[in-house]
């Protein structure tokens, strides 16, 4: 079926999140004319903010980089990039409290310099590997180089045996490897597809100089991914409808579909299907894929987060990394949640999931000693609130195999198509996934639209 690229298109994106966010407005910008649903009552997916108090609350903390090229594109589009600033250049403070002469701080750097000694001098002064660890790892790293991560082969075994191949010893992995890839993967190498895991260390470490630089957003989440990309969405004329559930989607007569929410019908050219795996494998009309119950193989992984509120200031540096403690990543959310007096630390657990439903008291008794040593000012402040928030399905489970499941955008019927990180955008489940999944599913759809356009960023995606 051919289509008149003069006459008005119309489009429903099914889900808010960054994905369907970005599908809406890449297909409204081409004319298209762009209705939204999402079942919650705001946008933003798993990426959003809350009230709790006098204060603004987001769900977990989120981090991108430097080399997020896509995701860099959202925060432009939604005139967000000056809320959410990146470091001018890599430093990571990392304190190791488990140092055989008490608590001992390095930092993973880089320089100016070309891929790889951009990251030689930061390895060489690393404090928390011996000297032989360090040269393992520059070794593994040059092996990563020369690596496909879009190779299948890759995909089928995990990240922890590739580095045992290398050389890697366990506390390699525990204060280098890991401590990037269970940030960034939400699994432990063990875990973890060697596709995925290739394509975060050799994008985000060895493409670049300042690739893996670190950018998080100043502001509540929920003024980047709701009340500015809503902004954007009503500017490009998306009618955007909250706290609509879409009960149906089938295809009518002449290649037309239909989205069924309550109490309305919606006809339309093209139905974008931008939510989580298992949502999507509900409403897929048959057909769609060949085989549908791949979607919930696609297993999920969780985040736990940990939001403690001091009656003073015990942390003087914006975030760091820990090490010889169950605490992964701690970042100061104080300014960006409102908070007027003492401190509000933001402590992020991914891989999380021996402890995702440990009630909030033991977590308390766990968590708030781990601190104190990591901290010793707080030895002496009053925690003034302690309380945690759970995303079970935080992620997709990026596990060995998992690529062979995820579908791409188009779907065998002409004018449905699928966004989300879990789809195969050759990255693990991020920020950058999302936005990369949205562009790829308006292209195909303004394609089986028969309308032109180009791909907003220079790169291939």
């Amino acid at each position: 079926m051919t289509h008149d690229p003069m006459i008005a298109r119309h489009a429903v994106v099914v889900g808010g999140g960054l994905a369907g966010v970005t599908a809406a407005l890449q297909l409204a910008d081409a004319g298209v004319h762009v209705t939204l649903l999402e079942s919650r009552p705001r946008l933003g997916g798993l990426a959003f903010s809350f009230r709790r108090g006098h204060l603004t609350v987001d769900n977990g903390q989120h981090v991108y980089l430097r080399c997020c090229t896509a995701y860099r594109w959202f925060l432009d589009r939604v005139d967000g990039t000056r809320h959410a600033p990146l470091q001018s250049r890599l430093d990571v403070p990392v304190l190791d409290v488990a140092a055989p002469h008490g608590p001992r701080l390095g930092r993973l750097r880089r320089s100016a310099l070309p891929v790889p000694l951009h990251l030689a001098a930061g390895l060489a002064g690393y404090p928390h590997l011996s000297l032989a660890e360090r040269a393992g790892v520059a070794r593994a790293a040059l092996a990563l180089k020369s690596l496909d991560p879009a190779d299948p082969a890759l995909d089928g075994i995990d990240f922890g045996t590739w580095l045992g191949r290398h050389g890697q010893s366990p506390r390699a992995v525990e204060a280098l490897w890991d401590l990037v890839g269970v940030a960034t993967l939400n699994a432990t190498a063990p875990h973890a597809s060697m596709g995925l895991a290739a394509m975060v260390f050799k994008t985000g470490l060895l493409s670049e100089p300042g690739a893996a630089d670190i950018g998080w957003a100043r502001v509540p989440l929920g003024e980047l991914h709701h009340t500015l990309a809503r902004k954007a969405l009503d500017c490009a004329g998306v009618r955007v409808e909250l706290s609509t559930r879409v009960r149906e989607i089938t295809r009518g007569e002449g290649g037309r579909w239909h989205v069924d929410v309550d109490g309305e019908r919606l006809d339309t050219d093209t139905v974008v299907l931008a939510v989580a795996q298992r949502d999507a494998h509900a409403l897929l009309p048959e057909g769609a894929l060949e085989d549908p119950d791949r979607l919930l193989d696609i297993g999920t992984a969780p985040i736990l987060n940990l939001h403690v509120l001091y009656d003073r200031k015990v942390l003087r540096r914006p975030f760091f990394a820990a090490l010889g403690t169950p605490v992964q990543w701690v970042f100061d959310r104080t300014e960006a949640s409102g908070l007027t007096e003492g401190q509000y630390l933001a402590v992020s657990q991914s891989a999380a999931r021996d402890e995702i439903d440990t009630p909030v008291g033991e977590l308390r008794q766990r968590y708030l000693p781990e601190l104190e040593l990591l901290l010793p000012a707080a030895r002496s402040a009053e925690v003034r609130d302690f309380f945690v928030t759970r995303e079970r399905t935080a992620t997709f489970a990026p596990t060995p195999g998992v690529g062979r499941l995820r579908p791409g955008a188009r779907t065998r019927l002409p004018g449905l198509c699928l966004a989300g990180a879990w789809t195969a955008t050759g990255w693990p489940a991020t920020m950058e996934g999302a936005v990369r999944s949205g562009f790829t599913a308006a292209s195909a759809a303004l394609s089986a639209l028969g309308r032109p356009h180009e791909h907003p960023l220079k790169e291939a995606v």
